[in-house]
């Protein structure tokens, strides 16, 4: 099977619209080599990437660029070599996701990758004795706005690169005698080594330029991502229309995400932008779930991972979470079940008592007052608009009253789930989740009823948190 690695100049990932080149990062020489090669100066880049290569000759990044350009130029037989180097010095330097995505190249220049993907699971799965626990140094590279290149061109550009490439080689070959350590790596070294090497089978690479955007806010999810190289910013719009988005996080080499499109189908609560030109391997969640029905362990793990990275969201933007001491989190958290809702079930109806409290992982949900018992009458009351972090359920089991409002999924919403039940327990063993939950109880209900008592059209310009 080939795989294509796809180059992706900066345009949104699902609406293909240009996006303001906005982002002020200091390119790198292999910044700029990575640009021009997306742009189709293959000749440019590989010059910059290839002199590179000569002043650092195991740069794994720098060998998966000229062995890319070389492709491009129809050079595969040096093609073949750079990528075989750089899939090697990528797992020596312990970086999964760029051996992967040098194993696509691999595969682009017409050569069967499928012995280094094998090596790839060997070495990261789980009980490899290359694994060790370690920091992995930052990728370092010298800042410039000039990225040096060989003088040469044509034939006599392939000759340089190719005596480049034997000095890497060489190089290799020495690092080569010391034993190979590698750290784990998230996801992947949780998986046995057939496993692992099927779930990597499902990967694409993708090389995108400053300004990209991968994941666009508000939009349907269905793929995730490893970052294999460069810099990538997270954004969620303002609530407040005029004013510039806000930046969560900057993401590095590999990071993992977007992997909430394989728990929910709610639209992307945030979009992901690159930095600078970076090299992504991306999965669709048809591959992963096939992978996952011919490999149960897989399924199973990523189901694991899905949930400890829901859950860690949720400790640090629920309030509730928040309140209660660290070493008593894990406790808490395992009193809570995951509950998945469809677009329009409702999790709670007014004038019924609550089946429990509910802290919202993904998703949005609509919190609707109604004016009397017959529904989608024209008087009911949008309330607030609720997403991940906040708790829904709280009104009626605080209070020890019947819910004030209907609370409906907008979209597939996720939640964790406490069932009524064990509600009075939970109190008992966190009393600071109690004095928390009160506290937000009797500002909602005091919210809700000044709502009711103003006009419709008011309430629109309050937001509940």
């Amino acid at each position: 099977m080939t795989h294509d690695t796809l180059l992706l100049s900066p345009v949104s990932a699902t609406t293909g619209s240009a996006v303001p080149m906005t982002l002020n990062t200091v390119l790198s020489p292999l910044d700029s080599a990575l640009s021009m090669s997306i742009v189709g100066d293959h000749e440019a880049a590989l010059s910059i990437a290839a002199q590179f290569v000569q002043g650092a000759p195991t740069n794994a990044v720098g060998l998966f660029i000229v062995g890319r350009t070389l492709c491009d130029l129809g050079r595969q037989d040096l093609a073949e070599s750079a990528c075989q180097l750089a899939i090697r010095q990528a797992i020596r330097s312990g970086s999964l996701p760029l051996a992967l995505a040098a194993c696509r190249e691999l595969e682009r220049s017409g050569v069967a990758a499928s012995a280094f993907l094998a090596e790839i699971a060997r070495t990261f799965a789980k009980g490899s004795e290359s694994l060790v626990e370690r920091r992995v140094p930052p990728e370092i590279t010298l800042l410039s706005s000039q990225a040096g290149a060989f003088e040469e061109t044509g034939p006599d550009l392939f000759a340089r690169v190719e005596r480049v490439l034997e000095v890497a080689n060489m190089a290799l070959e020495s690092a080569a005698t010391q034993p190979l350590q590698v750290p784990p790596q998230v996801l992947f070294s949780s998986l046995e080594a057939d496993a692992l090497s099927s779930l990597i089978g499902a990967f694409q690479a993708l090389i995108v330029d400053t300004g990209y955007v991968l994941i666009e806010e508000g939009t349907p999810g269905s793929e995730a991502y490893v970052l294999a190289r460069g810099e990538l910013e997270v954004r969620r719009n303002s609530r407040d229309p005029d004013a510039a988005p806000i930046t969560l996080a900057r993401l590095g080499s590999g990071a993992l995400f977007g992997e909430m499109s394989l728990l929910s189908r709610s639209p992307r609560a945030a979009s992901v932008v690159a930095c600078r030109p970076s090299v992504v391997l991306r999965a669709s969640k048809d591959a992963l779930d096939e992978v996952a029905s011919g490999e149960p362990s897989v399924g199973a793990t990523l189901a694991q991972f899905t949930r400890r990275r829901m859950i860690d969201n949720l400790v640090r933007t629920s309030s509730i979470l928040g309140a209660v001491r660290e070493s008593k989190r894990a406790a808490l958290l395992d009193r809570f079940v995951t509950r998945t809702f469809e677009a329009g079930d409702k999790l709670i109806t007014q004038g019924e008592e609550s089946s429990g409290l509910y802290l919202v992982a993904s998703g949005s949900l609509s919190v609707i007052h109604r004016s009397d018992d017959e529904r989608g009458s024209d008087d009911d009351l949008a309330i607030s608009k609720l997403g991940p972090g906040d708790v829904v359920g709280e009104v009626a089991l605080v209070l020890r009253r019947p819910s004030n409002a209907d609370v409906v999924a907008e979209h597939p919403t996720v939640t964790l789930h406490l069932p009524r039940d064990e509600f009075l327990d939970l109190i008992k063993a966190h009393p600071e989740v109690l004095a928390e939950l009160y506290e937000l109880a009797v500002k909602r209900d005091e919210e809700t009823r000044s709502l009711v008592a103003q006009e419709a059209a008011d309430a629109d310009e309050l937001v509940l948190l």
